[in-house]
C-alpha cells in the first residue's frame, strides 16, 4: 500500500444507511406536505444536514424562517436517530470489514472522513466504535463536501500530509472535496465513473489491489 493512511467516507462506504436518511426525510416531507422522491434523495448524498433540508424545501410554497428549518432539521435528525436503533453488527458487510483488517495489518492508518453528525452513533451499533485511527465527523467541521474540511482535519488527526493519504468515497462531492484538499481518492458506486477519481472502484475488496 502506498498510503501511509486511508480516509474512508462512512455513509454509503462503510454502511449504508441511505434508506434511514431517506424514511427520516421522507416522512418530515409528507409532515410539511412537501413532495420528495428517492430522486431528490440523491441530490442530498454528501450534503449536510441544513442544505439538504433546502433542496427538500425547493419544493415548498411556503417560506419559513430560520427558526423553523432548525426545527425540522432537529425533527428529521431526532427521527432518523430512532430509526438507526434499527441497526446492527449485520449492517456491516463483511467484505468491508475484511478489508479494513487486511490493511490494518498492513500497517496503513485508518480514518472516518463524513459530514454526519452521526457518525459515532453508527459505528457503535456496528461495533467499530474504538476502530479507527480517527474520526473527522459533522461535530469538528463547518464546511460540508465538496469543501475538503472534513479530510484535512482527518489527515490532521493522522498527523498525515493529504498526499500521504487516500480518500475513499462514493459520492461524486466527496470526490471534489478530495481533489480540491489535494488528495488521491477511490471511488465506489457513482463516485466511480466521476473523471476526478483516481482508481474507479467496482468493489471495496479492490483496495487492496492499490500499491
Amino acid at each position: 500500500m502506498k498510503y501511509k493512511g486511508i480516509i474512508f467516507d462512512l455513509d454509503g462506504v462503510i454502511c449504508f444507511t441511505d434508506k434511514y436518511h431517506y424514511l427520516a426525510w421522507k416522512r418530515l416531507a409528507d409532515k410539511l406536505g412537501i413532495y420528495f422522491d428517492e430522486t431528490i434523495n440523491n441530490r442530498l448524498r454528501g450534503v449536510s444536514r441544513m442544505e439538504s433540508l433546502e433542496i427538500i424545501l425547493e419544493k415548498s410554497t411556503k417560506k419559513y424562517s430560520k427558526e423553523e428549518k432548525e426545527d425540522f432539521a432537529e425533527q428529521k435528525n431526532k427521527m432518523y436517530v430512532e430509526l438507526l436503533e434499527d441497526m446492527t453488527l449485520a449492517d456491516l458487510p463483511k467484505e468491508v470489514k475484511t478489508t479494513l483488517d487486511d490493511l490494518r495489518k498492513q500497517g496503513v492508518l485508518l480514518a472516518i472522513g463524513s459530514s454526519s453528525k452521526n457518525a459515532k452513533r453508527i459505528l457503535k451499533h456496528l461495533g467499530l466504535e474504538n476502530y479507527f485511527d480517527a474520526i473527522s465527523d459533522g461535530t469538528n467541521i463547518t464546511k460540508s463536501k465538496p469543501d475538503p474540511e472534513v479530510f484535512l482535519k482527518a489527515a490532521e488527526y493522522l498527523q498525515l500530509e493529504p498526499q500521504e493519504c487516500l480518500v475513499v468515497e462514493d459520492a461524486v462531492a466527496g470526490i471534489k472535496a478530495a481533489t480540491a484538499g489535494g488528495f488521491d481518492s477511490a471511488g465506489l458506486g457513482e463516485a466511480s465513473e466521476c473523471e476526478m477519481t483516481t482508481y474507479p472502484l467496482s468493489g471495496f475488496a479492490e483496495l487492496r489491489n492499490i500499491n
